[in-house]
């Protein structure tokens, strides 16, 4: 079974800054041994399955029988020293540590599935009836409120306004069989700040929607958390997707860095230029969605 086609975006914060009964719960994860960030997709893939070939049916994966959570669920952790940060960032101290949040992830993608879904497919899909998911779900959600989910993930493509977090020249790419990976690493302090230059440039250039909404959303959720924390941009089960001559093609950072510069230049062929190079570059990938 292939790792689900997903990238991510996530946040990995000092494990000092988590405050009980959470920070005992994500000692406990990361005493029983960190996920393993190269098959991350596969393990969150193996709890879903899990949790419905479990008798009867979970509704969310990392539920017991009724309906409790079963603990913090898997975590990832990383060394600050793998962290590249301007002269002004500070990341740590370590351990670095990045709840799954599968629990609360799931119970948002269920809300969003109960509002979009034909009614064929979500009778079909559900263990139990449409209004019980419906009410379980966004009672999951409403308990999320006072915190925030340390992972944003996105099917087939990256959203593009996600490489303004990152530095163009800190791509990291493992290229080693069943192990290839394509990630980039940044201090928040530098992630907030890219993404606030580029939502105000944006806001100025093309008005409050599309992008600008997308860096609107990404600085809040960012802003969520311990300002010494780490940003991870991965492209996940994405990779899969990818030969090695697309990940010597891809200078999607480079592009989205460049659009930037050039709105905030009024420079409208360049930004036409990188837009088109994007688009080319991720269309195909995005396509598939539409042939699966």
């Amino acid at each position: 079974m292939p790792e689900p086609f997903v990238a991510y975006l996530r946040v990995y914060e000092p494990l000092s800054s988590f405050e009980s009964p959470l920070r005992e719960e994500v000692d406990a994860a990361v005493e029983r041994g960190s996920v393993d960030p190269f098959d991350a997709g596969l393990w969150e893939q193996h709890l879903w399955l899990r949790s419905q070939l479990a008798a009867p049916p979970r509704l969310l994966p990392g539920e017991n029988a009724d309906g409790e959570v079963q603990g913090v669920g898997g975590v990832l952790v990383l060394d600050p020293e793998d962290v590249p940060t301007a002269p002004a960032a500070t990341v740590g101290p370590g351990p670095l540590v990045c709840p799954l949040d599968v629990h609360g992830r799931a119970a948002a993608a269920l809300v969003g599935f109960l509002g979009d879904a034909e009614i064929p497919l979500r009778t079909a899909a559900l263990p139990e009836s449409v209004d019980k998911a419906r009410t379980r779900a966004g009672a999951v959600v409403s308990e999320l409120s006072g915190g925030a989910v340390h992972v944003l993930s996105s099917t087939w493509t990256v959203p593009l306004p996600w490489f303004v977090v990152v530095d163009p020249t800190e791509r990291c790419v493992f290229t080693e069989p069943d192990r290839r990976r394509v990630c980039w690493r940044v201090a928040m302090a530098d992630a907030r700040r890219r993404v606030a230059r580029a939502h105000s440039v944006s806001k100025q250039s093309i008005g409050e929607d599309g992008p600008t909404r997308i860096l609107k959303e990404t600085g809040r959720w960012l802003e969520r958390f311990h300002p010494h924390s780490a940003v991870e941009l991965d492209y996940g089960g994405l990779v899969q997707l990818m030969t090695q001559s697309d990940l010597d093609a891809d200078t999607s950072a480079e592009d989205v860095h460049a659009i930037v510069d050039a709105m905030e230049a009024d420079d409208a062929e360049e930004v036409a230029t990188r837009y088109e190079q994007l688009r080319d570059f991720w269309s195909e990938f995005a396509a598939r969605e539409h042939h699966n």
